[in-house]
């Protein structure tokens, strides 16, 4: 080995000496259930539910459907009191509730004290190759079962049934007529027994059932959330049949509009540890925090994730603009031409629930419905429609049901969403909601602090920081280290800050109170991060060293440069 290949060598290995002895740790202080085949599971990754409590005495629950499968083989069932009102809504309309309600975690960002600067005139602030970084009626009955209510609407047949009272086991009844009748509510290899069990413990409590399948013709592409009204006093969840088919922690998202905040009184209610979220991501590992905070009430507790009064939700399901174009379009869609009208919805409605199944059924058949919707404007051989039949259609079935959600956002005072994950076996009680008047409103919107604590011997990203949360608690950062805590870990710290039982009055009962605990957690690892004087000998090119034991590490590059100079002596 020559001289300049052993010093290089030699420095490098004394360079990574030091920095391993300096940096060495220190000892130191929806709905309802769905049936269909299991070779084509239920896919329930996440159900989504509107629920209000309307002054005359009946509740409205609008539910999402999340179905993969045949289509032949689509059913869902839902246990309901009285006969419902029934109609469709959108999936574009939870999506739009979604998206303005979800929680959002800010972190603002400055800087405390002096950094190193040279190097950085003119430069990113950032190291080396860094970017910034700023969730109806018929009548009669047949086989023990009396048909309460049938009819078709969107692409669904449906049917309400009542079993026979003579009949001990009505369960079983409800079950051979729904399957008899091409309702596929047993999975193969399934037991029939298990099912009518559950459904049959509703039917005991005087509930009927609401059957849906997909009416010929139509696919799973076509499945849309279904709306239904009925005589009730509070909105309640049959989660216990969606055991059948459940996914493990499968999301259930809820709001629930009345009077004022509502609250599940037979589930907990979780508030989380925000410590254990990731604010430098934007709370990417949100999902995760709640599914340990849920799992740590037994499967059993929701998170209130927004309270507020009702007016926040204005144009956020349909927008005053898009109102007023439909409204222009409707008024003058007589008096264009066929082909101006079928372009023109497409270019603006193509993405909404139900137009696609519409447009097919105007279009001639020498045109592909989806070649059609890639390209409006292409040159499609178009040929006259009736007009005003195509805009009632368009109104009935595809902007109609926007503009009822969004008005039924905005019917009540007040709006609460809650959110919960279960697996199958927790779902042996249904969410029941009531509402509190005493209770405060609760913001979606979180934020929290990172103060970058400089030292004029490092470069900003060499430097540690601290998250100061809104609660008063503070995370402290090593630079360019992950989020120190994971979701569910054995070391993790809580996922609930406080685990309460809520009622329709007063501040509710506090079960589990994990504030000392994680106030320790914190204390132990942020000991472990080392302090704005403590942090030294930067340079971007060598190691950072922490706190603690200064003069030996001189000492030892001392004695390693000794013995660079030596050997090289020694090479002569």
């Amino acid at each position: 080995m020559s001289g300049i290949r052993f010093s290089l060598y030699a420095i490098g290995l004394g360079s990574a000496l030091i920095c391993a002895i300096a940096l060495h740790p220190q000892s130191v202080s929806a709905c309802g259930g769905l049936f269909c085949s299991a070779a084509a599971p239920v896919n329930q990754a996440a159900e989504r539910i509107i629920f209000s409590k309307n002054e005359d005495g009946t509740v409205t629950a609008v539910v999402q459907i999340q179905y993969s499968g045949p289509s032949e083989e689509f059913a869902w069932v839902l246990p309901v009191p009285g006969i419902p009102d029934v109609n469709v809504s959108s999936d574009l309309a939870f999506t739009r509730l979604q998206q303005a309600s979800n929680p959002q975690y800010i972190l603002t960002t400055e800087v405390e004290g002096d950094c190193r600067q040279d190097q950085l005139d003119g430069a990113s602030s950032g190291p080396p190759g860094s970017t910034s970084n700023d969730g109806g009626g018929g009548a009669g009955g047949s086989g023990g079962v009396n048909v309460l209510a049938s009819g078709t609407v969107g692409p669904y047949d449906y049917v309400v049934i009542q079993p026979e009272a003579s009949f001990e086991e009505v369960g079983d009844v409800a079950v051979e007529w729904l399957t008899n009748e091409g309702y596929d509510v047993v999975p193969p290899g399934g037991d029939p027994s298990d099912i009518s069990l559950l459904l049959g413990e509703y039917l005991q409590d005087a509930m009927n059932l609401l059957a849906f399948r997909l009416t010929k013709g139509n696919d799973t592409g076509t499945i849309r959330p279904i709306w239904i009204t009925y005589a009730s006093s509070q909105p309640m969840i049959p989660i216990r049949p969606t055991a059948v088919a459940a996914n493990d922690d499968m999301g259930v998202m809820v709001w629930v509009l009345g009077e004022s905040r509502a609250v599940p009184v037979n589930y907990r209610s979780l508030e989380l540890n925000e410590a254990l979220i990731d604010w430098t991501t934007g709370g990417s590992n949100y999902n995760q925090v709640v599914v340990a905070a849920a799992n740590e009430a037994g499967g059993q507790g929701f998170v209130t994730e927004r309270a507020g009064e009702s007016a926040d939700y204005d144009n956020v399901v349909l927008s005053e603009f898009e109102r007023q174009a439909w409204d222009s379009f409707r008024a003058s869609g007589g008096g264009l031409s066929s082909e101006e009208l079928l372009i023109g919805s497409a270019q603006t409605l193509a993405g909404w629930d139900g137009y696609r199944s519409l447009v097919e059924r105007f279009l001639p058949e020498s045109v592909d419905v989806d070649d059609f919707l890639g390209c409006p404007s292409c040159g499609h051989a178009l040929e006259p429609i009736d007009n005003q039949a195509f805009i009632d259609a368009l109104g009935l079935e595809v902007v109609d049901p926007m503009i009822e959600t969004q008005a039924l956002m905005t019917s009540r005072p007040y709006v609460t969403r809650m959110y919960t994950t279960l697996s199958a076996p927790e779902m042996d009680l249904d969410p029941l909601f009531d509402f509190n008047p005493d209770l405060e409103d609760a913001p979606n919107l979180h934020n929290a602090r990172q103060v970058i604590e400089c030292n004029p011997t490092i470069y900003p990203w060499e430097a540690p920081s601290r998250i100061e949360l809104e609660d008063g608690r503070v995370v402290r950062l090593l630079p360019n280290s992950p989020w120190p805590f994971v979701p569910g870990d054995a070391d993790a710290p809580p996922a609930n800050a406080i685990v309460a039982q809520l009622t329709t009055s007063g501040p509710g009962e506090i079960v589990t109170d994990n504030r000392d605990a994680i106030g320790q957690a914190l204390d132990e690892h942020n000991a472990t991060v080392p302090t704005p004087n403590g942090w030294a000998v930067g340079g971007g090119g060598g190691c950072t060293l922490a706190e603690g034991r200064p003069d030996a590490v001189w000492w030892i590059g001392l004695a390693l440069l000794g013995l660079l100079i030596k050997r090289r002596q020694s090479l002569r």
